[in-house]
């Protein structure tokens, strides 16, 4: 038996312009888009449709397991919880971003991936969930135990991601000791003499273990067939670096310098979607709309804001620096071709019917905040 759907009245979202007209999806994927009006199927109202969002790097499926300090939720309905957030924000295929590697204090958190790896992997399989949803372990290679967690959680087949990390300060993200200091106090409450203690037990720890894993955990993932980052290149060294060790993506590059050398190695660059719609890096690194505008920007993810994607593809079209499809590329398109999943991420004939209805709200201040009013993985109404 045939699944038809139609969805009319909508301001379509194509690769290279927006049309006015509808989309039929059968069984799954779209079979026609047809410019004009209809009569057939749900009217949207002139709403935009735009392909469903393809989320690379979102750390959230953690703060729904851990939502206070030592204080841990089922896994199953943290896992539940976090993906109704994800399709709210119009995201129709999420890449579960976890930490693995335990640093100073015992980070508790990490120490249990393998029970959140295993609740996300039961979840996306029973069908219970409304994206689709993979993991993306990220791998602090500055810390002992990050290879052998690796090695106990990276074969489940949900496992399709690496990111090679060392928030090591005095380099890459946090090369300003001030802003590691003011994160870290901030979060963990630390006093001076703390924080100096703790700074010189992460020197250690990298000097110890960061360049032996970062090369092992590459060498296990290309073996593995997954997809490598790196994270948080800062310099040409570093770039070059990563492209030796077969990295495809380069997360959140805090310097022109080091993007403009990751577009020369190949890769694509992923910067957070929070930079953009905050103006800027939390961590005063370079501005995403920086790299945009010297065309050295192929990604946005959410990171620690699930909405954010969507926030910055309308803030970026209403300042006029893109347009709405190449806005749309950045958190659909392009994160699909990232991760090699080539039968999503654009609204076209044969394509999932990955789709998600919107509607820009006037605030009356600033760019228009979208409104989700629908999610479709599949041509399956999910949100």
């Amino acid at each position: 038996m045939t699944d038809e759907t139609i969805l009319r009245g909508a301001r379509i979202v194509l690769a290279d312009e927006v049309i006015d007209g509808s989309v039929r999806v059968v069984d799954g994927r779209i079979d026609r888009i047809d410019e004009g009006p209809s009569s057939l199927g749900e009217d949207l109202a002139g709403d935009y449709l735009l392909p469903g969002l393809v989320e690379l790097h979102t750390d959230q499926v953690e703060s729904h397991f851990q939502p206070r300090p030592q204080r841990f939720w089922d896994p199953i309905p943290a896992v539940v919880s976090h993906d109704a957030q994800m399709a709210a924000s119009g995201v129709t295929t999420v890449f579960d971003a976890l930490r693995i590697g335990s640093g100073p204090g015992e980070n508790r958190l990490a120490s249990r991936a393998a029970t959140l790896v295993g609740a996300l992997v039961q979840a996306a399989d029973s069908g219970i969930l409304r994206a689709d949803h993979y993991v993306h372990l990220r791998c602090e290679v500055a810390t002992p135990d990050v290879v052998d967690v690796f090695d106990a959680i990276g074969e489940h087949d949900r496992v399709r991601m690496v990111s090679l990390m060392d928030h090591t300060p005095g380099q890459r993200q946090y090369a300003d000791i001030e802003a590691f200091r003011t994160y870290m106090v901030g979060k963990h409450n630390m006093s001076a003499a703390q924080f100096d203690a703790h700074v010189a037990e992460l020197h250690e720890l990298s000097a110890a273990y960061a360049d032996a894993h970062r090369k092992e955990m590459a060498k296990r993932a290309r073996e593995r067939g997954l997809r490598v980052a790196a994270h948080d290149d800062a310099t040409q060294a570093h770039v070059d670096e990563s492209s030796a060790l077969g990295v495809h993506i380069s997360e959140f590059p805090t310097t022109v310098e080091a993007a403009h050398a990751a577009r020369r190695a190949g890769q694509l660059i992923v910067m957070g979607a929070p930079n953009i719609v905050r103006g800027g890096s939390h961590s005063g690194n370079v501005a995403a709309v920086d790299l945009l505008e010297a065309g050295v920007l192929d990604i946005l993810s959410s990171d620690y804001v699930p909405a954010s994607p969507l926030q910055a593809v309308f803030r970026l079209f209403g300042e006029g620096r893109v347009t709405l499809p190449e806005a749309s590329a950045l958190v659909s398109a392009n994160p699909a071709r990232a991760a090699g999943l080539d039968d999503r991420g654009v609204i076209a004939r044969g394509a999932r019917a990955d789709l998600v209805r919107v509607a820009p709200y006037d605030t009356g201040a600033g760019a228009p905040v979208p409104i989700v009013r629908g999610v479709w993985r599949e041509g399956i109404r999910v949100a």
